[in-house]
């Protein structure tokens, strides 16, 4: 492994049937990858069973649950799912909770009347049952009575948060152990995030596409619809700590869709959006994000492309930093 701090993953797309799970998560422990993450997005597969699925068919792979609504889950229950799994594996589990899509919430009717509230306190429970507490608590959403966990886990695992605005990064730095932050993630973004934490080790985990070439101009051109579909009006925070920020920002607003976006971004700016590139210059972006404070660094495969290549593209970085 590369060590603690300077860890590099990849992550499952969500997009793929739960059965495809476990070959490529033995894929990236095969290619020597620190971690593996996956995604719990409606209404595509769980998080805890194909976190579960995961675990059991590796052998010493880190696997982050990357992220978890906070609000779909009564947090005694959560904790009930996360405490068995850390059981199980020990010091081998992420979890990830972050406010939902309003718009998901809405559909299964779980948005609460303050998503802020229900983050912090859901995760503020969940961390006191995990440590073996006997739990009452009375919040805006989050309600328990003397509740104690039967088997709380030896090794509670790591809480992080994926947030991005700095009333909800000013809660992450209270109640979570790291934040992860979303694709495009820039050792600007990540700067910036830790100026708004503030709190002394606050881990961050970043996500961002991967696109290996030997050919720099065609890697760029791989992930040019990858990058226009991870951005949108709500990209503010990771984006306007760039010098071509408000720019990209406009061409963001005057797009009239994600393909026209697409067109309009510019090569300089994909080359800073994406891990994009040679085996050295990949390599060069991802000790900068290091360098900026990032202890994880999870690449994403392009949409369309053979995951297994993928994965072993993300194996030959790890060796090249690791060389």
């Amino acid at each position: 492994m590369i060590d603690l701090v300077s860890r590099l993953g990849v992550r499952i797309p969500r997009e793929l049937p739960a059965a495809r799970l476990k070959s490529l998560a033995q894929r990236a422990e095969q290619e020597g990858l620190d971690e593996v993450w996956i995604v719990e997005d409606c209404f595509y597969a769980g998080g805890i069973a194909t976190a579960s699925a995961v675990l059991a068919s590796t052998e010493k792979i880190t696997l982050g649950i990357g992220i978890m609504p906070a609000v779909a889950r009564n947090p005694a229950i959560a904790a009930m799912e996360i405490a068995a799994l850390a059981e199980l594996y020990p010091g081998r589990l992420i979890v990830g909770f972050g406010h939902g899509v309003p718009s998901w919430m809405r559909q299964i009717n779980a948005w609460p009347k303050s998503a802020l509230a229900a983050f912090e306190e859901t995760l503020t429970v969940i961390r006191r049952l995990l440590a073996g507490e006997r739990v009452s608590f009375e919040g805006k959403h989050v309600r328990l009575d003397e509740v104690e966990l039967e088997f709380p886990p030896a090794i509670p695992p790591k809480l992080i948060a994926g947030v991005r605005g700095p009333k909800s990064l000013a809660a992450a730095g209270r109640v979570a152990d790291g934040t992860l932050l979303a694709e495009p993630a820039t050792p600007e973004y990540v700067r910036a995030t830790r100026d708004v934490i503030g709190v002394e080790g606050h881990s961050i985990a970043a996500y961002n596409w991967l696109s290996l070439d030997a050919d720099p101009e065609r890697a760029r051109e791989r992930a040019r619809a990858d990058v226009a579909s991870a951005i949108g009006p709500n990209s503010g925070p990771a984006l306007e700590p760039l010098d071509f920020g408000a720019e990209i920002l406009a061409e963001v607003k005057a797009a009239t869709d994600r393909a026209d976006l697409a067109r309009r971004l510019r090569p300089e700016w994909i080359d800073r959006l994406s891990i994009s590139g040679t085996l050295d210059r990949c390599a060069e972006q991802i000790r900068a994000l290091y360098a900026a404070g990032t202890e994880s660094v999870i690449l994403l495969p392009l949409l369309g492309e053979p995951e297994e290549e993928s994965f072993a593209a993300a194996g030959r970085i790890a060796s090249a930093l690791r060389g």
